[in-house]
């Protein structure tokens, strides 16, 4: 059931904006501003190492909880800074040789490419591209055929591209992969807290993830799902801490038999318990409100702004989640950005270093996105709709 006003009462942003910039930061509800500063409070009375250890049932409480809410068990959840640090931790923790396969999607998240081209100027791994359907997803059966022709070491998924609307098919992927005993990595960036997101469902080894975005928590906080596979392999960051290992001789260290050890022993308790509340509140809201809201206020601008003249819709696939990606030829880029600017309007443009072969393919130089959340009203998606549909028309 939809309870509009009490998310809008507990969001004190609402007073201030129209926030559509929720695939960048969402606005975070009170529950979460105030578990960040408590701690912070707590940690200027009694001291940070002495605030944690008084608060170790909610620091537990953060596993327990994202693993309720991603379908997992507590030992398989880490806490990271963010979501590339969480995606780089998962990535470092597979041992690459010269001529190694890494196979992906034209539509994976800029940072990841860039780790990738990283690894193959340091170590002459090899990059391969699995082919899309008409409609933009992945290939399925192209799929199977390159991992039968490269014989690649990972496949690496972005579940809703930071740049498109597009809802890659997560789910099948993962039984392709399982099927070929291969590492399956996906990046949840956009989908969590977007989407009913079930991470046993998925089939993935890893799964990482931010907290600002649609989950609606603090920036700095992030986390990584590792599956059972992963950590009987033995699998670890490059970099390891006290906080995955102990050192128990000095040629040796014994690893800790949870997804821990992809973690630092130092992080920010503030930003965790923020994490925590975040998570309890996607969890009372319920995901599968969430998600149908989010999808029904996506759908419903989609519908709006193709009904003017002179902007192209970008967003393809046959599943298509709360981004809404547009462009037109009729305004210039800074001049769409200071009318939406001028009416207190959150959102963001993008350009092709945000995503080279996308918008090469969709031949464009820039887009502005739209990412609702179900805190959104009607009213606020129509009206950057509005101001667009005058401007055009002017």
């Amino acid at each position: 059931m939809l309870d509009l006003q009490k998310w809008r009462d507990d969001t004190p942003g609402t007073k201030h904006n129209i926030h559509l910039n929720n695939a960048g930061a969402s606005l975070m509800p009170t529950p979460v501003i105030e578990a960040i500063k408590d701690q912070i409070d707590l940690e200027s009375i009694m001291g940070g190492y002495e605030a944690a250890g008084f608060r170790q049932d909610l620091v537990d409480s953060f596993y327990s909880s994202a693993a309720a809410l991603f379908g997992t068990q507590s030992r398989n959840i880490a806490f990271t800074s963010n979501a590339t640090d969480a995606y780089n931790r998962a990535l470092s923790s597979i041992d690459f040789n010269q001529g190694d396969v890494i196979l992906t999607s034209s539509n994976d998240y800029v940072s990841n490419f860039v780790a990738f081209l990283s690894l193959q100027k340091r170590l002459g791994i090899k990059i391969k591209i699995v082919d899309n359907l008409p409609t933009g997803e992945i290939d399925l059966q192209a799929l199977k055929s390159d991992i039968e022709k490269y014989k690649p070491v990972l496949f690496s998924l972005t579940h809703i591209p930071t740049n498109s609307g597009l809802i890659q098919p997560v789910k099948p992927a993962g039984e392709i992969c399982r099927s070929y005993d291969m590492i399956y990595l996906v990046d949840g960036c956009q989908s969590a807290g977007q989407l009913n997101v079930d991470v046993s469902d998925i089939g993935c080894d890893f799964y990482s993830a931010t907290f600002r975005k649609f989950l609606r928590g603090p920036r700095g906080a992030g986390f990584l799902y590792v599956s059972d596979r992963m950590l009987n392999q033995g699998r670890y960051p490059l970099y390891l801490d006290m906080r995955g290992a102990d050192w128990v001789e000095e040629g040796d260290f014994h690893l800790h038999d949870h997804a821990k050890r992809f973690e630092d022993w130092e992080n920010s308790y503030a930003n965790l318990f923020g994490a925590t509340a975040a998570i309890k509140y996607a969890l009372e809201v319920g995901m599968p409100v969430i998600e149908k809201r989010c999808r029904f206020l996506a759908e419903k601008m989609r519908s709006q702004l193709s009904d003017i003249d002179g902007i192209r819709i970008l967003d393809r696939g046959l599943e298509k989640g709360a981004i809404v990606t547009a462009h037109t030829t009729k305004v210039e880029k800074n001049q769409l950005k200071a009318a939406l600017k001028k009416e207190k309007i959150n959102c963001s443009f993008g350009s092709p270093l945000n995503a080279l072969i996308d918008f090469k393919e969709k031949g464009i130089d820039w887009i502005v996105r739209f990412a609702p959340h179900y805190y959104n009203s009607e009213e606020e998606i129509a009206t950057p709709v509005r101001i667009i549909k005058s401007l055009l028309e002017a």
